[in-house]
């Protein structure tokens, strides 16, 4: 029998920059077996420049992000989401949506480096510190043992990855 895929929803508010590159990194690092996906309660209408030239640097194929809502995602005939994590940043008062339903979900905060303001070189470091971030945190998601967690111990473990 074939492994499953999960599907995993990255929720911020923008749909501009962090969601949008923790679907690339959980699909690339997933390796098949998870399958990553993003949108925003209030998205910008466009990926950030700076998100999508460091995706390049790193080797993604960006064309196909796009910044969204996740009222795409409650539609009919969505895919059905088996983990949703939000990644907007709360310790800076950034209001984080919540999703209905029953997937396993945590709150993964992680600074907006949209939000940054200064020369190139401190931009970029913060867009580069948010992927690193996001990097290590999904890493210890995908490593899981998911199938042998109850979902009591799941949700512990999810949540334990977005305190480190």
């Amino acid at each position: 029998m074939a492994d499953p895929v999960y599907n995993v929803l990255f929720i911020c508010s923008a749909n501009s920059a962090r969601s949008i590159m923790a679907e690339a990194i959980v699909t690339r690092a997933g390796k098949g077996r998870f399958k990553g996906y993003s949108a925003g309660s209030n998205p910008a209408g466009k990926v950030g420049e700076h998100t999508l030239t460091l995706l390049k640097t790193l080797g993604y194929d960006t064309d196909s992000f796009r910044s969204k809502s996740w009222d795409e995602f409650a539609a009919a005939g969505a895919p059905q989401m088996d983990f949703i994590f939000t990644v907007c940043d709360d310790a800076a008062g950034e209001s984080c949506p919540v999703w209905p339903g029953h997937p396993a979900s945590a709150h993964w905060g992680i600074p907006d480096p949209a939000k940054v303001a200064g020369s190139h070189a401190e931009v970029s470091a913060a867009y580069d510190e948010a992927y690193r971030m996001l990097s290590n945190r999904i890493g210890a998601f995908i490593n899981l043992p998911i199938a042998k967690l109850d979902h009591a111990a799941l949700h512990q473990h999810l949540a334990d990855i977005g305190r480190t």
